[in-house]
Order: C-alpha cells, then sequence, then structure tokens
C-alpha cells in the first residue's frame, strides 16, 4: 500500500512540474517575440520600403472608395427625407381630421403650387383656411363691430362652413355665456339670409341642452338654455319652444332644474309676457306651488321670490334685445319652430371636410349670391352714413372742448377708499359719540353723505345680534345735520323694496335699525307710505321685516303710544297702506297680521270699520 502511494505520488509531482514549465516557456517565448517586434520597427532597413510604398497606396485607395460610399449613401438618405416629407404633406392635406398644425404662410405656398383647383388636395387647404377665418370672426364680434364682422362672414363659403360656423359659435358662447346676447344677434342676421344655417343651430343647442338634462350638467343647460332664450328675443326661435323647456323643468322640480328654469326666465320673461301671456302666467303658477310646497332648498326658495319681483317690475333689468343689437326687422326674420322632440340629429358630418365634385361651380355661385347681399347692405349703410359723418363733424367740434382738462374716474377708487376709512373708523371707536366725533372731522364731499348713511346700515347688517350702536350713531348724524334724514329716507324705502335678498339675520338688524330711527324721530313717519299691507303686495320677507319693526316700536314706545301714533290724523296718509280700509279683503288681512304679531289693539278702528261696512250691506240685502 505504501508503495503504491508513492508512486501516485511521484506521478502527480511530474506532471504538476511539466504543465508549469511548459507555462513558463510559452510566457519567454511572447515576451521575445514582442521585443523582436519592438526592435524591427525601429530598425527597419530600405528593402522594405517598396512594400511599404504599396500598402500605402492600397489604403490610400480604400479611402477614397470609403468616401465615395458615404456620399452615395447621404445622396439616397436626402432623397429618402424628400420623399418622406412629400408623403407627410399629402398625409396633411388627405388626413380625415385636418392632420397636424400648418402655418398659415405654408398653407399658402402649398395651395399655391396646386394648379389643379378641382382636385382634393385643393379643397382640403380651403377647408383649412375657411376654418381659420370663421373662427378668428368669431372670437372677434362684439357689439360694435357686429356688422364689420358679418360681412366678413358673409365673404367666406358658410354655406359650405355651416358646420364649421354652427360649431364655432356654440363654443363661444359657451366660453363667454356674457356675450349670449351679442352671438344672437350675430346668428339673427345669419337666419335672416341663410335659414338653415340659423334651424342648425337652434337644432344643435336643443340637443345639447337635453343632453345636459339628461346627465344633469347643470352649467350645459343654462348656458344652451340662455342661447335659445336670447334666440327667442331675436325672433329666430318660436315660443314653444321655450315654454316646452320651461315646462320639463319645473312639472318635477329639482334645485337645480329651479334654478335652470329661472336663469332661463330672466333671459326671455319679458318677451314671452308679450308673446304668450297665458303661458308665461301658467308657469308662474307652478313656481307659486313649488314655493308653497317648502321642500326645496332655502336658497332655491329665495330664488322664486326674487324671479316674482323681477316680474312684478316688468323685467326692467332684463332686457330681452338691446337696442344696439335689435338689427333685423321683424319681417326680414325668419322664425323656425321646432319643438323639443323634433331635433334629434345635429348633421355632425357638416364639421368634417368631404370632398365636392363640383366645387368650382359651386364656389362661383356663392360669390355671386355674397355679392349680391353685401351689395344691398352696402348700398343701404351708405346712405346713412353720408347723413351721420355731417352731423358727428359738429358735435365732435362742440364736445372736443368740453371733454379737455375733465378727468373721470369709472374705477371707484376715491369711493372704495372712503368706505373702507369710515368701516375702520365705526370700528376703532369705543361709543357712537366719538365714532360720530371722528366722522365729523372726515369732512365729505357734496354727494358722499349718502355712502356714509349705507356704511351706517351694513356695518349695522354684517353684526350677529343688534347693536344699539348704529342705530344711536345714525339718530345722532340726523340731529346733527338734517342733510342725513333724506338718505336715511331714500335708503328705507329701497332696503323694504329689496329686503327679500337679505338673510333672516341680516332683515332682524335692519328693522331693528330703522325702528330705532322712527322712535327718535330721526326720519320722518311718512316713510311707511311705500308698505302696502295685503297679500298680493308683500312677500314673506316683507312681512317679517313690518312685524319686527312694529315690535320693537312698540317696545320702545309702548302699544298706548304707539296707538296714538297710528290714529295720528297728520300721519293717515303714511299708514293707509299699513291699515287698508279700500277693500275688506284687504282690512282683514291687515287685522289677522297684526292680531297674529300680538299687536291686535293697533287694529280697533279697523274692526270698526269692518263692522260698519258689514252692517251697511246688510240693510241693503233687506232692501
Amino acid at each position: 500500500m505504501e508503495r503504491h502511494s508513492e508512486r501516485r505520488s511521484e506521478r502527480y509531482s511530474e506532471r504538476y512540474s511539466d504543465r508549469h514549465s511548459e507555462r513558463r516557456s510559452e510566457r519567454r517565448s511572447e515576451r521575445r517575440s514582442e521585443r523582436h517586434s519592438e526592435r524591427y520597427s525601429d530598425r527597419r532597413p530600405d528593402k522594405y520600403s517598396d512594400k511599404h510604398s504599396d500598402k500605402h497606396s492600397d489604403k490610400h485607395s480604400d479611402k477614397h472608395s470609403e468616401k465615395r460610399s458615404e456620399k452615395h449613401s447621404e445622396k439616397r438618405h436626402t432623397t429618402e427625407t424628400m420623399t418622406n416629407n412629400r408623403k407627410r404633406t399629402v398625409d396633411l392635406l388627405t388626413a380625415k381630421t385636418g392632420g397636424a398644425y400648418i402655418p398659415p404662410a405654408k398653407l399658402r405656398m402649398m395651395q399655391a403650387n396646386i394648379t389643379d383647383k378641382s382636385g382634393a388636395a385643393y379643397q382640403r387647404i380651403a377647408w383649412e383656411a375657411l376654418k381659420k377665418s370663421i373662427h378668428g370672426c368669431i372670437n372677434k364680434v362684439n357689439v360694435s363691430n357686429i356688422g364689420l364682422i358679418t360681412r366678413e362672414l358673409l365673404r367666406e363659403n358658410i354655406v359650405r362652413g355651416r358646420g364649421l360656423l354652427a360649431r364655432s359659435i356654440i363654443q363661444a358662447q359657451a366660453a363667454s355665456p356674457t356675450f349670449t346676447p351679442v352671438y344672437a344677434a350675430l346668428t339673427a342676421i345669419i337666419n335672416s339670409k341663410f335659414p338653415n344655417i340659423g334651424e342648425l343651430i337652434l337644432k344643435r343647442l336643443i340637443i345639447q341642452f337635453k343632453r345636459g338634462f339628461r346627465r344633469n350638467d347643470k352649467p350645459l343647460c343654462i348656458s344652451s338654455g340662455t342661447f335659445v332664450a336670447h334666440l327667442l328675443n331675436q325672433r329666430v326661435a318660436h315660443e314653444i319652444l321655450p315654454l316646452e323647456i320651461l315646462t320639463l323643468l319645473v312639472e318635477t322640480p329639482t334645485d337645480d332644474s329651479v334654478e335652470v328654469a329661472i336663469a332661463f326666465l330672466k333671459e326671455c320673461g319679458m318677451k314671452l309676457t308679450e308673446v304668450s301671456r297665458k303661458g308665461i302666467e301658467a308657469i308662474f303658477e307652478m313656481l307659486r306651488n313649488i314655493l308653497h310646497e317648502g321642500q326645496l332648498d332655502k336658497r332655491v326658495q329665495y330664488m322664486i321670490e326674487v324671479m316674482f319681483q323681477i316680474r312684478k317690475d316688468g323685467f326692467k333689468d332684463h332686457q330681452a334685445v338691446p337696442q344696439e343689437l335689435d338689427l333685423v326687422e321683424e319681417e326680414n326674420q325668419f322664425t323656425h319652430l321646432i319643438q323639443l322632440d323634433e331635433a334629434i340629429d345635429s348633421q355632425d358630418i357638416l364639421n368634417v371636410f368631404k370632398f365636392d365634385s363640383d366645387y368650382v361651380t359651386n364656389e362661383e355661385k356663392y360669390k355671386q349670391l355674397s355679392k349680391e347681399i353685401l351689395g344691398s347692405d352696402d348700398s343701404d349703410s351708405e346712405a346713412g352714413e353720408d347723413d351721420e359723418e355731417s352731423s358727428d363733424e359738429d358735435s365732435n367740434a362742440e364736445t372736443a372742448e368740453e371733454k379737455e382738462g375733465v378727468i373721470v374716474d369709472n374705477t371707484e377708487t376715491n369711493l372704495t377708499a372712503l368706505r373702507r376709512t369710515i368701516y375702520l373708523t365705526i370700528h376703532s371707536s369705543l361709543d357712537f359719540e366719538e365714532c360720530a366725533h371722528k366722522l365729523m372731522k372726515m369732512q365729505l364731499k357734496p354727494g358722499q353723505e349718502i355712502e356714509l348713511c349705507h356704511m351706517f346700515l351694513d356695518c349695522c347688517a354684517e353684526m350677529r345680534t343688534y347693536e344699539k350702536f348704529f342705530g344711536l350713531l345714525a339718530g345722532r348724524f340726523c340731529a346733527i345735520n338734517k342733510i342725513y334724514v333724506t338718505p336715511f329716507e331714500q335708503i328705507f324705502q329701497d332696503s323694504y323694496h329689496t329686503i327679500h335678498r337679505l338673510d333672516t339675520n341680516k332683515l332682524r338688524n335692519v328693522s331693528k335699525f330703522f325702528a330705532h330711527l322712527l322712535f327718535t324721530d330721526s326720519i320722518s313717519w311718512e316713510v311707511l307710505s311705500c308698505i302696502k299691507l295685503n297679500e298680493e303686495d308683500t312677500t314673506s320677507s316683507n312681512r317679517i321685516f313690518i312685524k319686527i319693526l312694529f315690535q320693537e316700536l312698540s317696545e320702545y314706545m309702548g302699544l298706548s303710544k304707539l296707538n296714538q301714533r297710528v290714529k295720528d290724523v297728520t300721519l293717515q296718509e303714511a299708514f293707509s297702506g299699513l291699515f287698508p280700509r279700500d277693500n275688506p279683503k284687504n282690512t282683514r288681512f291687515a287685522i289677522n297680521f297684526f292680531t297674529s304679531i300680538g299687536l291686535g289693539g293697533l287694529t280697533d278702528d279697523l274692526r270698526e270699520h269692518l263692522k260698519s261696512l258689514f252692517s251697511i250691506f246688510d240693510k241693503y240685502s233687506e232692501l
């Protein structure tokens, strides 16, 4: 065993030594070859120079061949890019949606390069130019330049681009609802020349309104409904359509639907009152029933009350058509009778480019039609312009002298600074005497007294509870200078007529403020003549105001002294509306009202008057 192991170890040692020696020899040979190559390169003989020159010439020829191949590849690359650019321009022209944005200069250059005007490429470029010009005109229109913009639009082929025109007008109106009367007037002018365009706009608005109603999208309903209302004012839409919309919104009332209906009524209420009085009376009767049910939010109920007040005022703040936008004569206008269920197809295909095989002939026809329309418009306007120029020259010379040196501040910066100063003075004073002393030192300009009175009332209304500070302060100013009495009396009447705009807390503070002024005789009791206490002329807010006013007066004066003041002979005119004797129904309403608020003692004379009336009726009935 030992011998066998020794032999094995000798074999392994021999193999290892052989391998190690082989590796060493290989490394030595590599080092020798490297040294030999270095010496050979440094000490190269002349006989190898010819071979070197041959090698150098071969290398030079290879470089020239490489350059030629690179130039050939560059040419090939440029041709490929040119073909790609051509393909890209073709794609831009033939794409269904117009493709990427093309600058106007490039668009005109591309259009000039195309010789075939009946081809699809030329029509595509003309379509893009038409779309941009229509969109630009709609974005620029306003009250002052609506005539010029209309002429620019009529010079474009709006019959071919009627889908683009309708879409641009509707999008612009939705983006800026305050310009809705302007867009409605523009639509009315175009409708008088091309009724199919007016009908298309009206149909798309109806479809848009129905979509918003299904989705409960209130802003969309209000914007599209407002546009429809102004199209009614411009006699483009028939009155049946607005009545259908109002019925749809009011028959199943929600907070949002009633709010949309009120916004719609404000815009077209004046016109509906002229053309369909019975229809609008039915709508207001439905609103009155909704108000009596009281299931809606308080905010919406106040909006309904405000709507009744607007109707009572005759929609004076919501004029149907402003004078400067009444541009189309009634006999020249086309009115479209489209009901709510009839508008189904919005013709969205008109918004997309479509190849026209008779493009050249159709363009020539529209140019002739445009010349006829614009020629008639220009002939009518030229006669008026000649007369206006002569009168304008005379008036401009007179007004130029008056306007020189007069600066009018329309930003109301001074007024805002005055109100801020009054507010800070009021809240920095310990008592009303100190405040009155500080405010008297301000030296107000003539006409600013009413702003001081308004600030007293506004600061009083903003308090959580009524503070006597404001009543005493107002009374002190009325005692110091009688010039403040008339503004407070005027503010009392304005506040009574707009009391429905205030919440309950502000209403209570305002009524207590004026009760203090009446008790101290700071203002005349004649201001009560503006109050008519009956069911028709008062709202819930008015009745709450009267209730708090007289309850405060009874607390200040006592019921007996208040009764004496009510029976004063010199004030019977002022109290004729509060204690009416003209109609038994109104008399009974006033008796019930004062009895319900705990002041039935003020109505003794009314009760006797009512009894005497009944006795007279009985005598006549016996006869």
